[in-house]
């Protein structure tokens, strides 16, 4: 029995930082504004703090100027608001990350909101949403752009392609499907309600599985060779009692004899967001600066 290919998420977000730090180091030959990246963490949530030091670290190691605004779990919706509004009048920040969840006494639309389009590096403000939907430049959603990227890598144009993403989540799903119905895919998007989504799922040439449930997409719901993209990343118990382990939405074992790529998890998806985060505070930089972009993509 074949095996798939195993997508090296980590390789290829590794191409994607080195690329942003030679711009980077371009610029500031040239004498351009250096890009900045605020980072703003709000409580104490230990997950938020992992990633927090780790998109500092990756910023730094690609010459993107980083500031981070810890604030205290109790703070104010208004004073977070006020620190947004600082953030995007500081023309040394290009783009501005809240990092989720916030505590519970903070609408966090309302600060996702508050960010200007022009610096909203995670792509969820609705103006970006609204021209990603309707074919304009726009600020991209991080995960889903790092998909997308390694969808092009592996089977180059996606015209034609029948595409199926499972979720609609505003932050995935959606964007996600807007992205492949931009390269000319076939797309349907697929959720909890879908009648038949074993089979609407045999029918893909690529299946990005984005739904948040531990191994839900069996190895005989894959058409055979189609490219499998797993965005789950899923904290199940581990055979030794009182351990964990990390599973996607796809059941791997499964899929791997039927796939004819397909990323892990970890080591998938996951490094390709931090890098296409830093590939977008280049991109924001360069928009506001009106200094040519060289996409990654």
């Amino acid at each position: 029995m074949s095996q798939a290919k195993i997508i090296d998420g980590n390789a290829v977000a590794a191409d994607v930082r080195a690329a942003v730090a030679a711009r980077v180091a371009a610029l500031k030959a040239s004498g351009a504004p250096v890009p900045g990246l605020a980072v703003v963490l709000v409580g104490e949530d230990p997950a938020s703090q992992v990633y927090v030091r780790n998109k500092n670290k990756r910023a730094a190691e690609a010459g993107i100027a980083s500031f981070e605004h810890h604030l205290p779990a109790d703070t104010s919706e208004a004073d977070l608001l006020a620190l947004v509004e600082r953030l995007n009048l500081d023309p040394a920040v290009h783009g501005i990350l809240v990092q989720l969840p916030l505590p519970e006494q903070i609408d966090a639309q309302k600060v996702l909101d508050s960010i200007h389009p022009s610096k909203d590096v995670d792509g969820f403000h609705p103006f970006n949403v609204g021209r990603l939907a309707t074919g304009g430049a726009a600020l991209v959603p991080c995960t889903p752009l790092g998909c997308l990227l390694l969808a092009k890598r592996e089977l180059g144009s996606l015209a034609g392609k029948r595409a199926i993403v499972v979720g609609r989540s505003n932050i995935v799903g959606k964007p996600m499907a807007q992205l492949l119905l931009r390269e000319s895919a076939t797309v349907t998007v697929a959720h909890s309600r879908t009648q038949d989504l074993p089979g609407e799922c045999r029918r893909a040439d690529i299946l990005v599985a984005a739904v948040g449930r531990p191994e839900m997409i069996r190895g005989d719901w894959i058409k055979p060779g189609a490219l499998v993209l797993d965005v789950g990343i899923n904290r199940v118990p581990a055979a030794e009692p009182g351990k964990t382990r990390l599973v996607g939405d796809v059941a791997f074992a499964e899929a791997v004899t039927v796939a004819g790529a397909i990323t892990p998890v970890p080591g998938g998806i996951g490094p390709m967001t931090i890098a296409m985060l830093l590939r977008n505070v280049l991109e924001a930089c360069c928009r506001i600066h009106d200094l040519p972009f060289e996409d990654v993509l």
